[in-house]
């Protein structure tokens, strides 16, 4: 007798990074269990991470800081843990205080305690941590048949991934177009990471921050890009509270072919699928555009690449530079390292020509053919706002 299939239930309140590492686990979920997976994540944004993925049905917001019963969405959580029983809860926080708040939030809902597991492991400095994630996903709560809900058998297939809807590709060629753009190479550069969001931040990380790299550096490093691939265009991208940076170096750059983005989540997404390469410092940014497959060159400080490097979904290169041993802030790394990995990066894309990027969009078009336009189901009972494709050109300075 064949199974019924079960609704697993995924709570990971963690930053744009850790919720695109976890794509991968619930791809894998979904496949063992039959069923698309019910996820809470942390702040507004992250609904807008799964858009479009076939394993996830649904995606609430919880406030990351905030107690939870002061959010919007804590009540149709309770009721979707009672409904999804008895599907498994898999819970992949691992940071304390997290954790005790979705045991309360547990608690409250009444569900059996049976149906939920927790995973053990926390980063270490050795190990991938999607390796951990993925390892986790692979175990089985104690009110669960382990026999009836085997493993999901697809070597390779367990990577993050990212979907970009069609409206979101014709928004982001509009305005590639409206800057120039002809089809030539698109180099994406991210300077930025989630401590330099802003004045406030800046000011309390000012020398401790150690993702930071010199502005005079990604000057440095923008000229030698150009000069080796001269026709290329050169997009500085960050959120709105870092077109500050942004601006600084472009105007120190002083190149035509340069140019700033400030754009909301969904957009990134869509350069990410069109780039050539991007030069990113350690940030969820960098995760998104090795789950959309574009080649990656990141610059690490005190996190090791070997537990955080992302990882491609489809093969591309990603290369770390910096890191411990050898450092411990990215303010260590010369232009010269940087620019040679992006050179191998380059490279790769010259012999492979776009054979590769056509094959991804293939994909991508297959994977989401049902989900354009974006299911309602995603975006209601959610604390997010969605974004709309103006968000891409009202935000570009």
């Amino acid at each position: 007798m064949v199974a019924p299939p079960l609704r697993p239930f995924v709570f990971k309140l963690g930053r744009i990074g850790d919720m695109v590492m976890l794509t991968a686990a619930l791809r894998l979920l979904h496949a063992r269990y039959g069923e698309p997976c019910y996820v809470v994540g942390a702040d507004a944004w992250a609904p807008d991470v799964y858009l479009g993925l076939p394993e996830v049905a649904q995606c609430w917001a919880l406030p990351r800081k905030a107690p939870t019963l002061l959010g919007l969405a804590w009540p149709a959580i309770l009721r979707a843990l009672r409904e999804s029983a008895p599907g498994p809860v898999y819970v992949f926080e691992h940071h304390g205080g997290q954790v005790r708040r979705i045991r309360r939030l547990l608690r409250l809902s009444g569900i059996d305690s049976g149906r939920c597991i927790f995973i053990a492991e926390a980063p270490g400095a050795e190990s991938p941590w999607l390796d951990a994630v993925l390892r986790f996903s692979r175990q089985t709560p104690p009110a669960v048949s382990a026999a009836d809900y085997p493993q999901a058998r697809a070597p390779g297939a367990w990577r993050p991934r990212l979907a970009v809807t069609y409206s979101e590709r014709a928004e982001r060629d509009r305005w590639l177009c409206s800057r120039g753009y002809r089809g030539q190479p698109l180099v994406l550069v991210q300077p930025g990471n989630h401590r330099t969001m802003g004045r406030r931040r800046l000011r309390n990380w000012r020398g401790r921050d150690d993702k930071v790299w010199p502005v005079e550096r990604w000057v440095r490093l923008l000229h030698r890009v150009h000069a080796r691939l001269p026709d290329a265009m050169l997009v500085l991208r960050g959120a709105a509270a870092e077109m500050p940076l942004l601006e600084s170096i472009r105007a120190a750059a002083a190149l035509p072919c340069v140019t700033s983005a400030s754009t909301a989540l969904r957009p990134l997404f869509a350069l990410c699928e069109a780039a050539h390469s991007m030069i990113s410092a350690d940030s969820g940014p960098a995760h998104s555009a090795a789950a959309l497959g574009a080649p990656l060159v990141v610059l690490y400080g005190t996190q090791p690449p070997k537990v955080w490097l992302p990882r491609s979904s489809n093969g591309s290169p990603v290369l770390g530079v910096g890191g411990p041993p050898q450092f411990e802030r990215a303010e260590q790394i010369s232009v010269d390292a940087v620019f040679e990995a992006w050179c191998s990066l380059a490279d790769a894309a010259a012999g492979a020509g776009r054979s590769a990027a056509a094959d991804t969009d293939a994909a991508q078009a297959a994977a989401q053919a049902d989900f354009d336009p974006p299911p309602a189901p995603l975006s209601t009972q959610t604390t997010s706002v969605r974004m709309e494709p103006s968000a891409f050109s009202s935000s570009v300075r």
